[in-house]
C-alpha cells in the first residue's frame, strides 16, 4: 500500500504506512507513532517521547490516511489501547472533543491547521482594533507568511494542490505570460507590460489586507491566486462585511491545468486555506464578474451561494458567499 505523505514547514515530511491492521507515522528517520488499526478503532503509542505538537502532527497524518484511503469515512475512534498522553494531545489541539468518547471526526480534523497549513503561528492574531479612513473599524491583520502557506493532497483529485507567496521577482516572467493571454485578460484586465505588472505586484506585497499566490498542482506552477480581507477591500462597503471574512481572485495560467476536476481542486484547496488561516472566519466570499459562466456553475457543487449582483466601476460582479459549515459539511473530503 502507498505511504501517505505531509508536508509540514520546513521539518520534514511525516510518512504514514498502513499494513494490515498495523499503522506507523515516520518523519525521516525517526518513527513517532505507531498503532493498530481495527474494529475498536486505532490504538495508538507514542515512540522516541514524542509530544506536544509534533506527536499532534503524526495523529493528525494518522487520521487523514485513513480517510483518504476510506473517502466515505467519516470518524475514527482512538481505540482502549491508545495511551493516556495521545488522548491528552488529541484533546490539546482540537483533535478530538472529549478523551471519555475520542472520536476523531473528519469534519473536525479538516478544520485543524496542524497539517496542510503552512503558517508557522500557533494560534490567531489578538484582535486588536484599526480604523478605515471611511471611519469603520477593522482588526489588525499580520503579514501571511513567505514560502508555500498551504499544501495538501486532493484525494477527489489524486495531485498535490499547494499554494505559495509570490515574489514579484522571481515570479514576473510567469505573471507577466498569463495576464496577456486573452483568455486571462478579458476578466484580469492586466494584459500590460514587464515593468508595469512588476510595480503591480511590488504594490501588494506592501498591502496590509491582500497577498498573490501561485497555485500548484504536484509542485507544477497552473494559476495566480489574490486573497484578501474583505472588510478593508472595495468589496466591503458593497455588503454588510464582518471582521473576518475572506475573498479571493483566480485564474489557471497554464493551459494543462484547465479542466472541470482541477478547477474544482483549485476552489476546495483555496477556500479550505482561507477558512484555515484564521479559525474566526465564518465566510469566504467573491466578486466574479456575471458573466464569467465557467467559474459560476462550480458554486453549488462547492458550497458557494449567489446574494446579489452590484456594480463596480469596471465591471458588473456577483457577489457569493461561502459559509464554514456547508463548506465542511458538503465540500471537503
Amino acid at each position: 500500500m502507498p505511504r501517505h505523505r505531509y508536508t509540514v514547514g520546513e521539518a520534514a515530511a511525516l510518512e504514514v504506512e498502513i499494513t494490515d491492521a498495523a499503522m506507523s507515522v515516520q518523519q525521516g528517520k525517526h518513527q513517532l507513532l505507531r498503532g493498530e488499526l481495527g474494529e475498536a478503532g486505532l490504538s495508538a503509542h507514542a515512540m522516541d517521547g514524542s509530544g506536544g505538537r509534533a506527536l499532534a502532527q503524526a495523529l493528525a497524518a494518522a487520521a487523514a490516511a485513513v480517510f483518504e484511503a476510506d473517502i466515505d469515512r467519516a470518524e475514527l475512534l482512538l481505540g482502549p489501547g491508545t495511551r493516556p498522553e495521545i488522548l491528552d494531545t488529541a484533546l490539546a489541539y482540537g483533535l478530538i472533543a472529549a478523551t471519555g468518547a475520542p472520536l476523531i471526526r473528519r469534519r473536525q480534523l479538516l478544520q485543524v491547521p496542524l497539517l496542510w497549513h503552512q503558517d508557522p503561528r500557533p494560534v490567531p492574531h489578538p484582535r486588536l482594533p484599526c480604523r478605515l479612513p471611511d471611519g469603520r473599524i477593522h482588526p489588525e491583520r499580520p503579514p501571511l507568511a513567505q514560502g508555500v502557506v498551504y499544501d495538501r493532497f486532493d484525494p477527489l483529485l489524486g495531485m498535490r494542490m499547494s499554494f505559495r507567496r509570490v515574489s514579484a521577482d522571481r515570479d514576473l516572467p510567469l505573471f507577466h505570460a498569463w495576464m496577456n493571454e486573452l483568455r486571462v485578460a478579458y476578466f484580469w484586465e492586466l494584459a500590460q507590460d514587464e515593468a508595469s505588472l512588476h510595480a503591480y505586484l511590488r504594490r501588494l506585497e506592501e498591502d496590509a489586507h491582500a497577498w498573490p499566490l501561485i497555485g500548484c498542482f504536484d509542485g507544477d506552477p497552473a494559476g495566480y491566486f489574490e486573497i484578501y480581507w474583505a472588510k478593508e477591500d472595495r468589496l466591503g462597503p458593497h455588503y454588510d462585511a464582518h471582521d473576518y471574512d475572506r475573498g479571493w481572485h483566480g485564474l489557471i495560467g497554464a493551459r494543462q491545468h484547465l479542466g472541470l476536476a482541477k478547477t474544482a481542486a483549485w476552489l476546495r484547496g483555496l477556500t479550505h486555506f482561507l477558512f484555515l488561516d484564521d479559525t474566526r472566519t465564518e465566510k469566504v466570499v467573491g466578486e466574479p464578474r456575471v458573466d464569467n459562466a465557467k467559474l459560476l456553475r462550480y458554486a453549488d457543487a462547492l458550497a458557494y451561494d449567489k446574494v446579489k449582483e452590484f456594480d463596480f466601476p469596471h465591471k458588473r460582479s456577483a457577489l457569493m458567499h461561502c459559509w464554514r459549515d456547508p463548506f465542511f459539511d458538503r465540500v471537503m473530503r
